[in-house]
Formats: structure tokens, sequence, C-alpha cells
């Protein structure tokens, strides 16, 4: 198990929302890459990263701010947020990205997600799943789409994907904990252990997973860490003991 520090981009800075509203932003720095540097300077070596422009508009508006990352750090940047064309997934791969997450393309064009795998390989690819209610949501959380989130899980497993983020936007950007069976439903819905989001509080979050470490591949903190409920530090060695 890993910690992912989340570094969400909006018009060029670091930000979160509260439960995917994109009318409730807080903006916790002007210069990305500077918050990712801080990021690896206290432990990190993933930082999960949301185009949240590009999720919006369907097209990565941030390719710019991931490079300068990338070239400022030596940080593994698992990246999501409109990446909906092989175009989109090229750029991002020669930029050096380690893993792209697909969202509402995993809905909407399930030959495209197909696709994508057979070229890109599990290693470099994962599915997004953002839900609300156990429905998965598509188009930046702003639409339903009638699928259950576990039959969703099920069929990526299928076509060959080995990484999956699961976000429960209801606690996403609350800081309310997380509510750990559902990541165990999901894990054996997907048969593979799944990379949590939404909710993580403080150390304690991570410390509640123990018992279901083996569902649980990566743990992604967002406002926590903002907000210093959650060190980088702390979370960093959490995620790692709660493996052994």
């Amino acid at each position: 198990m890993y910690l992912l520090p989340a570094i969400d981009i909006l018009d060029g800075r670091a930000v979160r929302l509260a439960k995917g509203d994109y009318n409730r932003v807080t903006v916790y720095n002007e210069d990305p890459a500077a918050q990712a540097q801080l990021f690896e300077e206290a432990g990190a070596e993933w930082i999960h990263m949301v185009d949240l422009n590009g999720a919006k508009s369907g097209v990565p508006e941030n390719i710019a701010i991931i490079e300068r990352i990338l070239r400022r750090t030596n940080l593994k940047i698992e990246v999501g947020g409109g990446i909906r064309s092989l175009e989109t997934m090229a750029r991002l791969a020669d930029a050096g990205v380690s893993r792209m997450v697909l969202g509402t393309k995993l809905v909407t064009d399930p030959d495209f997600a197909q696709q994508a795998v057979e070229l890109y390989g599990a290693d470099m690819l994962c599915a997004g799943i953002d839900a609300k209610g156990g429905e998965v949501a598509t188009a930046g959380w702003r639409e339903g789409s009638g699928v259950a989130a576990t039959e969703l899980a099920a069929q990526m497993s299928a076509m060959g994907y080995r990484h999956l983020v699961y976000t429960d936007i209801a606690r996403d950007g609350m800081q309310c904990g997380l509510e750990v069976a559902a990541y165990e439903r999901m894990a054996a819905a997907f048969g593979h252990p799944v990379i949590a989001s939404g909710g993580v509080a403080s150390v304690a979050d991570i410390e509640r997973l123990v018992p279901v470490a083996s569902s649980i591949e990566g743990v992604i903190a967002g406002r926590a860490v903002y907000e210093g409920t959650l060190g980088v530090a702390e979370g960093v060695a959490a995620c790692r003991a709660a493996s052994l």
C-alpha cells in the first residue's frame, strides 16, 4: 500500500473541490509544480493528478503543468481528467507519466477502453470509477450513467485492467473518513486491490484499512494533506506499515 497525495488542477492552480462541485473550490497553491516538490520532499513517491478543466471539457488543458512537474521532480504521476483520445494518451506517455486514468470513456466507449489497454498495457492504464450511491458518475461527476460501480469494475477486469481508482464522490473533499467496506466490495468485484479515494481525514483512516490491506493498493489523500490533518510523511509511513 502506498500514499498518493492529490493535486487537482483547475485553471492552472492546485485546488480541491467539495463533493466534486466546481462551485465549491478551495485554492491551495498557485503553483502545482511547487506543491509537487513539497510532496516529494515529505517522502511521497507517487502523486495523483486530475485535470479538472479536462474532466469537464473532455480535452486536457493542463498537460504543460504535468510536464513541468515531471521535469522538476522524480515523482511517479498517476493522472486523469479528460483522457478521451489516443492522441492525448500518446502525449502523456511521451511526457513520462507512470499511469493514465480513464473515466468517462469506460462507460461511453468500451471499445476505446479495450484498445487503450491493449496499446499501453495493464501497468500504464488505470480504470477510474467515481460513484454516487453505487452508481458510476461521468463527465466530471456531473452526469449519472445508470451503471453500477461493481458491474463496471468487473467489466474492466475482464478487459485486462489491473489498476482501479475508486472514488466515493459523497465523501470526496469532505474529510469525513473512508467507508472501508465499499473498497472491499470494489476489490472483490474487480478481482485485484483498488486505490481508495474520497474522505481521508487523518492517519487513523489509513490505519482502519489494515484489516483489509490485501484489498487496497494505494490511498489518495487531498484536502487532509493540504489542511494539515494528515502529514504526508506519516501517511507514507502508515501505508507502508499496513502492508507489513
